[in-house]
């Protein structure tokens, strides 16, 4: 089942139209698997749950540090506990992690670009 999340994709802007299905749809584009995601660029990320998120996978995030404030955690249909471990990688580049369930990261995302606010999203697929 795929929910459609926004049906405009602003210009230049990388918008999550809709999700589902194991794969993100950004206009006419489409990525399957989970994914960093920035407002520019869209990335595969090699995660399939939460168990499989090492500090290390967040290292295209960490290298674009100066163009991120918060850093949006889709953790695929259930929200866990983000371990401190992962909190303190990003927090010392000056990155705060917010976790919530994908569906919910899409949205949020797609509303702080809107805001033009220095985001990116790192989403497990569901």
């Amino acid at each position: 089942m795929s929910l459609e999340v926004s049906p405009l994709v602003a210009e230049g802007r990388k918008l999550v139209t809709s999700y589902g299905d194991g794969l993100f749809r950004f206009g006419e584009e489409t990525v399957t698997g989970s994914i960093l995601l920035f407002p520019e660029a869209v990335y595969s990320w090699g995660v399939t749950s939460t168990e499989d998120i090492t500090p290390q996978s967040f290292s295209r995030i960490i290298e674009n540090a100066e163009e991120i404030d918060i850093l949006l955690l889709g953790m695929g249909s259930q929200l866990t506990p983000v371990p401190l471990a992962w909190r303190q990688a990003l927090k010392e580049h000056g990155i705060v992690i917010e976790p919530m369930d994908t569906g919910a990261a899409c949205r949020t995302y797609n509303v702080l670009v809107a805001e033009a606010r220095r985001v990116a999203a790192a989403m497990i697929a569901v």
